[in-house]
């Protein structure tokens, strides 16, 4: 028991919590776990910081959630890359405004409340 309680916090150590962006987000379910639209990159996005994901200029990136506070500036998705390596998908934020919807999925009406674990880093 106590070697598992020992990797946990060694494991706690290892992320960073990060600033809340927003206090709530939009989705289209409870849990955030269907995509509400799929959007197209217009240019590239290279973030400041592990909160935020990386886009090239077209790629697609599936939209889970569109932070509410501060006029929905930003939105958490995940890339769809051009290959299916072992690359793991990764969820992330990215400034709405580097995108445009090209195809609404599911109505983004269920207001859920963000945690800490939406803005925390590995």
């Amino acid at each position: 028991l106590s070697l598992s309680v020992m990797l946990f916090l060694t494991a706690c150590k290892a992320g960073k919590q990060m600033p809340k962006l927003s206090n709530k987000k939009l989705c289209a379910d409870s849990e955030c776990s269907h995509p509400i639209l799929i959007a197209r990159a217009l240019q590239d996005y290279y973030p400041g910081d592990c909160r935020f994901i990386p886009i090239q200029q077209g790629q697609l990136v599936y939209v889970y959630a569109m932070l509410k506070d501060r006029g929905n500036l930003f939105w958490a998705g995940s890339v769809q890359n051009t290959y299916y390596g072992e690359q793991e998908a990764r969820i992330g934020h990215f400034p709405s405004s580097v995108v445009e919807e090209t195809h609404a999925l599911m109505p983004a009406t269920t207001e859920v409340k963000t945690t800490n674990w939406d803005f925390y880093c590995n």
